[in-house]
């Protein structure tokens, strides 16, 4: 595992910035993929594409794994973007932000 990886996966608390259903589901992502919310994906800054991650709501404690495909978030503070499809499965649609527990797998 590299640096940034074990760095990244240690941080036990990060947030999760979720994707609006008034955004396309057309365009190509930072990596060359079509963009796609209904697909299980995020962006984060660094991490490799293709990277899979589970992402936990600790509100709810329910669980996602999504593959990262882009790179973002834009805005400090925030460590994932996730798609729309990813927040619905986290049920966080509602709250646009959510505090996460994120582990690289």
């Amino acid at each position: 595992m590299t640096n940034l990886l074990r760095t990244w996966a240690d941080n036990e608390h990060i947030h999760a910035v979720v994707e609006t259903p008034r955004q396309t589901t057309k365009g190509k992502t930072a990596s060359g993929s079509s963009f796609d919310r209904n697909l299980l994906t995020a962006a984060h800054r660094r991490l490799p594409f293709g990277t899979r991650v589970r992402v936990i709501d600790l509100e709810t404690n329910r669980s996602v794994v999504v593959r990262i495909t882009d790179r973002g978030p834009w805005v400090r503070g925030r460590v994932l973007h996730l798609s729309l499809a990813a927040a619905r499965s986290l049920g966080i649609t509602s709250r646009g932000v959510a505090q996460v527990r994120a582990e690289v797998l």
